[in-house]
């Protein structure tokens, strides 16, 4: 018994070929598992009654019987699956042997089919038929030479228009292709206009607009490999990178233009020649001779394209198979290939290709899109934007999406109705199809969310002038943006596990229920966790402080680093990290906020003139405040407040100024350094300690004197 093929030249299903690009099915065609069924608890006495039905002979009797019957159901299976696979295998040979037995047939096929379309000839006149084919030729060309030569001004300011920026190319890229293509319409408009103005002969007729078709389809291919890889031959190299979309070596991208335009051009025609046979009147079993010997021609292509293809003129540091391993690896797999479509095996021939044409093209993709989106004259790459990721992803997602509608087409399975006829593999490769879906949108919308993030991050971290409004939006948007990138990550990869689940079949709402009693369970044995992850909420609600600001809560102080959804880092000013979790932060004081007033003391000697340090100090602090190193930093100027005390050798006098914080250290040293250079200038001395050490040891009432003669005259001069 032969299963009815689906030739790669012969007639397939509309679309299928604008398809064979993707693969993901290959990787991703395995069941994600099983979910193990609970068990309810037995009593004791169950068990105990279980056991002792065990022990009777009748029932240790029946499980024999029942045990032996289905080794015997299991052996014959395998024999039925032994026929079945041997019943097909000689049903392949069949069919191939009388193939074979039709081919000696094939020339007189032939010379009937000559003589039917010679016949035709004969009867219409062969001046007539010369007219009508020059009239073809004459309206096809003719209106495509006037077209050129009409447009030749604009593709000459099309080549040597300037790109100054990424729309300048894009727009430039899509004028030349829609010139391309509308070459080719014209084409084939003028040539259909010949078959509206004259009557044809029904066979002529029909051999002309088959391969009208296929060379329309030709020339399509020409021209879509002409905008992607080679965009004019004739121009410099310098012009010819400016307009790929791909970017390729000029050797490379000329060689694979040529044989795709080949590889698309053989098979157009080829499938022309099938379709003629069919209204010939030739057998089946005839067209499939024909098909199987253009097929081998379609694969001699092939290979002469890996053999011959340019390599890289730097090899790769890891090379992997080596070149030759490589095309020998590719011509065993085209052999392969067309192995499968001659026998029959059409679900795994269309999956074969799949797998080796989609990691292709989505590297092609992916190559092409970065080319595209890259800034003009840049010769680094630089960081992905939103725009690139979301095209090259929404790229990826869609050859993969059309990868699997295509196989579920190929595989006759429906994405939608669910018939009692499914089976269990049907209704299994249903559900990874459709899971594939879901996890392609979902990774979809997590790279774009989080290239967004990142965009916004990368904004943000030029940092803005201290305590503004653009300070104080940035750092706050450096302190959320990326919790909000993990909590997406958590509720994006949830859903589409959920979702992926229920397509496959499982039941859902269990699992849900399972997971809150879980929660629950957590909730009550993790109470600290629970608290940290409460308490961090809170605290970025609160707005209790931001990436980058200087924190002190109980012995950790230090400038905050990072946050997760438990702790937050911080840096201590020597070079040690605090990874503190929240529930233990407390009190938070943060020392970054807004200002931050700076007081110091100085002490002075009792004959200091008082009103005068008060100026020169004042002085002092408008110099500071009027510099350019630290007007932005100086809210208030340092003034003196007055005196603070009455010391023992000292006059203490309390110095204040309002800076902007993290800059009141700077600040005061600088203002130390003035004010003691100042009051050196202006003869005001600073107080130190004086300690009397007595010359010789006396004792009683004479000691006592002695002492009081020698501090007096340090008391006067502290008075």
């Amino acid at each position: 018994m032969v299963v009815e093929r689906a030739t790669v030249l012969g007639p397939t299903k509309p679309g299928r070929w604008a398809i064979l690009i993707l693969l993901a099915l290959v990787l991703l065609v395995t069941p994600l598992g099983a979910v193990a069924l609970a068990q309810e608890a037995r009593t004791l006495s169950s068990v105990q009654e279980f056991a002792k039905l065990l022990d009777d002979p009748a029932v240790r009797s029946w499980l024999e019987q029942a045990r032996s019957a289905q080794g015997a159901t299991s052996s014959s299976q395998h024999i039925v699956d032994s026929i079945q696979m041997a019943s097909r295998l000689s049903g392949i040979r069949e069919h191939l042997a009388k193939v074979v037995g039709e081919i000696p047939e094939f020339p007189c096929e032939l010379r009937r089919a000559s003589g039917l379309l010679l016949q035709e000839l004969r009867n219409r006149g062969l001046s007539a038929v010369v007219a009508l084919i020059g009239g073809f030729a004459a309206l096809g060309y003719g209106s495509e030479y006037l077209f050129w030569r009409v447009t030749k001004r604009s593709r000459l300011w099309i080549r040597h228009h300037p790109m100054s920026t990424v729309a300048d190319r894009l727009r430039m890229i899509a004028m030349r292709l829609g010139f391309g293509l509308l070459i080719v319409v014209i084409f084939g408009l003028g040539s259909v206009g010949a078959f509206l103005l004259f009557e044809w002969p029904p066979l002529l007729r029909q051999v002309v607009i088959a391969y009208l078709a296929a060379a329309v389809l030709f020339r399509l291919t020409l021209v879509l490999g002409r905008v992607v890889l080679v965009p004019n031959g004739t121009i410099a190299l310098d012009a010819l990178a400016r307009f790929q979309v791909v970017p390729l070596p000029a050797e490379h991208a000329h060689f694979w233009q040529r044989r795709l335009g080949l590889f698309i051009g053989y098979w157009a025609f080829g499938r022309a020649t099938l379709d003629l046979l069919v209204a010939f009147g030739f057998s089946p079993d005839l067209q499939e001779a024909a098909a199987y010997i253009l097929g081998m021609g379609l694969l001699g292509v092939a290979l002469e394209a890996i053999w011959r293809r340019p390599h890289p003129k730097v090899a790769p540091p890891h090379p992997g198979w080596g070149t030759a391993g490589l095309s020998i690896f590719l011509t065993a797999y085209g052999v392969l290939l067309w192995l499968l479509w001659v026998t029959g095996l059409e679900h795994l021939f269309w999956l074969t290709v799949v797998a080796m044409l989609l990691p292709k093209a989505i590297a092609v993709g992916q190559m092409a899109v970065a080319h595209l989106l890259r800034p003009i004259g840049e010769k680094e790459v630089p960081s992905r934007g939103v725009l690139e990721v979301a095209i090259e992803r929404g790229l990826r997602m869609a050859l993969m999406l059309t990868a699997a509608l295509f196989l579920a087409d190929v595989w006759g399975i429906d994405l939608v109705a669910i018939t009692a006829r499914d089976t269990i593999m049907t209704r299994l490769a249903r559900g990874v199809l459709t899971s594939i879906m879901v996890l392609l949108l979902a990774d979809f919308l997590w790279h774009v969310s989080k290239a967004a993030v990142d965009a916004k991050l990368a904004e943000v971290s030029v940092v803005a002038s201290p305590n503004t409004e653009d300070a104080i939006r940035q750092a706050r948007l450096r302190t959320l943006l990326p919790i909000f990138r993990n909590i997406l990550f958590v509720v994006i990869i949830t859903l589409a596990g959920l979702t992926a689940l229920s397509a496959l079949g499982f039941e859902i709402g269990p699992l849900i229920a399972g997971a809150g009693v879980f929660g629950v369970a957590v909730g009550f044995g993790a109470q600290t966790l629970v608290k940290d992850v409460i308490g961090g909420i809170f605290y970025l609600l609160d707005d209790a402080f931001r990436i980058g600001e200087y924190i002190q809560s109980g012995p950790y102080k230090g400038t905050v680093e990072s946050f997760s959804l438990r702790s937050v880092k911080l840096r201590h000013h020597r070079g040690p990290v605090y990874t503190v979790p929240f529930g233990q932060l407390g009190a938070v004081q943060n020392m970054s906020r807004d200002w931050v007033i700076d007081k110091f003391q100085i002490n002075v000697t009792y004959d200091t003139n008082l009103e005068r340090a008060r100026k020169l100090i004042k002085t002092i602090g408008q110099e500071l405040a009027e510099d350019s190193e630290f007007s932005q930093h100086v809210i208030e100027p340092l003034k003196m407040q007055g005196v603070e005390q009455f010391g023992d050798y000292a006059i203490e006098i309390r110095c204040k100024m309002t800076t902007r914080p993290g800059e009141q250290f700077v600040i005061r040293r600088r203002a130390l350094a003035r004010i003691k250079q100042a009051f050196d200038e202006n003869g005001i001395r600073f107080a130190t300690p004086t300690v009397l050490v007595s010359e010789r040891e006396e004792t009683g009432p004479a000691a006592a004197r002695h002492v009081i003669e020698r501090i007096r005259p340090g008391r006067r001069a502290i008075e």
